[in-house]
């Protein structure tokens, strides 16, 4: 595998188009009085890119890391976990820093600071709030997801090893991945959740955790069909027969979902059509590459912006909508540009004595 694998601009552009889901589906309370309540139902659902994103993430993972570990053992397993700390802690902490910022005012000012409790910064800090050690959200509410990324980094060295992947045949991984999607569906059950956005401080690390090893199943079968002439055309299909299937029988979003997503993700992997150079543009790559800064920011900047602007109602004007997404948007390439981008590539310069190596891994 090359060092610097060709880049899957059209996952990245999907990405940061389910980053912008996230933004609408905070502000849609907001939104009442501006958008029919069919179109609130539709951005009701925007916490489901977060399962988007836990697919993507073992797809892009798998394909930078796999090999490296299974080949550098625990050297290259070492270096890794520095570059996800690289990756998503800064831009995190700086973030956490803002928020403490405005706990902090709160605070002095007499007002509510209920969503802010001290005793859980240290969790916030070391990214394990949300290994079931909360009972709620708190601080910087998206940062959920990063914390249980953080768990699935430190185990799929573990994954990566267990077994010889690259003998195990394609039907095993097919049947490993319906596996894992049905495990989702029946936690929540058991737990009587038809939402995957249920319990996301008790349930939300396994429903990371299996939808990133669908996304590392996913990466090898890209990998093995990728020359497959039809290979985008059948798992289209397939994510057109789930959510045909889906609709037709009014399935819970936990039955289908994830195989929705893990299907429509593999088509647009092998695809050549016109949607996939769509999305591969450079206006949504761009709007991907930059997605995790989004991601992260959205949600104070939003706090911040209804402190200055939104009166007691709560409700956005078009003139307030239009103004609260341009400024998250120059927010996030400030962010990318200025922050996150600098501080990766200054901590991948400077990895500590125990992650050095002699052979570098890439830094996506």
């Amino acid at each position: 595998m090359s060092a610097s694998p060709r880049h899957l601009d059209a996952l990245t552009g999907i990405r940061g188009i389910a980053a912008w889901g996230v933004v609408l589906y905070h502000i849609r309370l907001s939104l009442t009085g501006l958008l029919p309540a069919p179109a609130l139902a539709v951005l009701a659902k925007g916490y489901l890119a977060v399962d988007l994103f836990f697919i993507l993430s073992g797809f892009v993972i798998w394909y930078n890391y796999a090999a490296r570990i299974a080949g550098g053992g625990a050297g290259a397993t070492r270096l890794f976990l520095w570059r996800r700390f690289a990756r998503v802690w800064p831009l995190h902490g700086a973030i956490l820093a803002g928020f403490l910022g405005l706990a902090l005012v709160m605070i002095a000012t007499g007002r509510d600071a209920s969503g802010y409790p001290l005793g859980e910064l240290p969790l916030h800090l070391l990214l394990i709030q949300n290994w079931g050690l909360t009972s709620a959200l708190s601080w910087n509410h998206p940062a959920w997801s990063i914390s249980t990324e953080l768990a699935a980094y430190l185990v799929f060295p573990a994954l990566v090893l267990m077994a010889r992947w690259d003998r195990v045949p394609s039907a095993v991984l097919l049947v490993l991945t319906a596996l894992l999607a049905s495990g989702i569906f029946v936690l929540f059950a058991f737990k009587g959740h038809a939402d995957l956005g249920a319990d996301i401080p008790g349930l939300g690390l396994w429903r990371c955790l299996a939808s990133f090893a669908m996304g590392c199943l996913m990466c090898q079968l890209w990998q093995r069909w990728q020359a497959a002439r039809l290979g985008g055309v059948l798992a289209g299909l397939s994510c057109a027969a789930i959510l045909a299937g889906a609709f037709a029988f009014g399935l819970p979003e936990t039955a289908w979902v994830p195989s929705a997503f893990f299907t429509g993700l593999l088509a647009l992997a092998l695809g050549r059509g016109a949607v996939v150079r769509l999305l591969g543009g450079k206006a949504l790559t761009y709007l991907g590459e930059i997605s995790y800064s989004t991601y992260l920011g959205h949600y104070g900047l939003f706090i911040l912006f209804k402190l200055a602007f939104v009166d007691a109602s709560l409700q956005l004007g078009w003139g307030g909508l239009i103004g609260y997404l341009a400024l998250v948007m120059v927010m996030s390439a400030v962010l990318y540009h200025g922050l996150e981008k600098p501080a990766q590539r200054w901590l991948n310069a400077h990895p500590p004595r125990w992650a050095q190596r002699p052979a570098a891994l890439p830094a996506e």
